[in-house]
């Protein structure tokens, strides 16, 4: 593959890069083209279209994903944190260029396209807009008198504030979540922790009151009685029906019937299909990156890569447990795709780019001495 005595920058890449988390993701990126051909046919042959279009559709994604986390992994941290500004950038753009002209699809305006390409530019905002906050928190960290806490809220304001104008309250409460997650790893003090749960509990009831399908939703998981809750319903069917083991490939029955199961309920089709041993072994992946970026942030030295680190592991936990918490009904519905498993071409680019720069950050950068046998050490990241 490489050797260790090459100082090619693919050489140095791949003995410093954390090959077992890699691998991990690969295996997602694997699983979900599985998944996919399981998934997916019956809802395109139900709309219309070839068997195998989102099939197709799936790996053609795939193709610059892999490429996005090849070159997303080989960024130094400065150029993590210059690329992440542009992107944050980018995506603010598109964000209010969405609301201005995105297509209405459900009562909300989450799509543009841009040069013949649907985007949903939330997506591409999430993993930058955790990196800044990770700068801004890591500058607080060294340089008290800076105004970093401040600036990072002026960012989480900027981002609620454009994603629930489309609405997506989905997005609004992960990236809520893991700002807040940042901030207690920060050191925030009790009375930031009251106003900020003040604000997201009145946040939340303003959005029961004013939005009509949050209501429904709310509505419908505290009493099943007062809505129509018939995807729920299968996809817990779909567990039930598959037990240990499954029914076996393209034997399952929710995706004929669910039009979302390619996607938000993909965990469904894969419990029923491939039973809950494969519903673990997912589960065990996600555990396994997440617990293995929190490991490396905890050993590192530099406030912004523990900061990073830990938040690009929180969002992509925390999405993917909200996607299966709904596929079980433990939470009310929302749009969120499971990371690498469900179709979605801006998600996942969003998250092989999330994931490139985690691994990006996790590297064991060697030091001077490497040539002498002594072992690498995490490098911290330049001022």
């Amino acid at each position: 593959m490489a050797s260790r005595a090459q100082r090619t920058p693919f050489g140095e890449w791949w003995w410093t890069v954390d090959r077992l988390m890699l691998a991990a993701i690969c295996t997602l990126m694997l699983g979900g083209i599985v998944l996919s051909l399981a998934a997916s046919p019956p809802v395109a042959a139900r709309i219309g279209l070839d068997p195998f279009y989102f099939v197709h559709r799936h790996v053609m994604y795939l193709a610059p994903a892999l490429a996005v986390l090849l070159v997303s992994s080989l960024m130094s941290p400065r150029t993590v944190r210059r690329v992440a500004l542009i992107v944050f950038a980018v995506s603010i753009v598109l964000l209010v260029a969405t609301l201005l002209h995105g297509a209405e699809v459900k009562g909300s305006r989450r799509w543009i396209t841009v040069l013949g390409v649907n985007l949903q530019a939330s997506e591409f905002l999430k993993p930058s807009f955790v990196i800044l906050v990770a700068w801004l928190f890591g500058e607080s960290a060294k340089r008290p008198e800076m105004p970093a806490n401040t600036m990072a809220l002026g960012l989480l304001l900027t981002a609620v504030t454009l994603l629930v104008l489309q609405p997506d309250f989905g997005q609004t409460l992960l990236i809520a979540g893991v700002w807040s997650a940042l901030f207690f790893m920060a050191g925030m003090r009790l009375v930031w922790v009251a106003g900020l749960g003040g604000a997201a509990l009145v946040g939340l009831m303003g959005a029961y009151y004013t939005v009509p399908h949050v209501a429904k939703r709310i509505k419908r998981f505290m009493d099943p009685a007062s809505g129509d809750t018939y995807q729920i319903d299968n996809a817990i069917e779909s567990f039930l029906r598959g037990g240990w083991f499954g029914r076996g490939p393209g034997e399952g029955t929710v995706k004929r019937i669910l039009p979302d199961s390619h996607a938000d309920f993909v965990f469904a089709v894969a419990a029923e299909e491939f039973g809950a041993m494969l519903c673990l072994i997912l589960v065990a992946l996600f555990a396994f990156i997440v617990i293995r970026a929190l490991n490396h942030a905890m050993r590192n030295h530099d406030p912004f890569v523990r900061f990073a680190s830990s938040g690009l592991a929180i969002l992509f936990g925390l999405q993917s447990a909200i996607n299966m918490s709904v596929n079980l009904h433990l939470i009310p519905a929302k749009g969120m795709t499971l990371p690498f498993i469900s179709y979605g071409g801006s998600s996942m680019l969003s998250l092989a780019y999330g994931m490139g720069m985690l691994l990006a950050l996790t590297r064991d950068r060697p030091s001077a001495d490497l040539g002498r046998g002594r072992p690498f050490v995490p490098a911290e990241s330049p001022a």
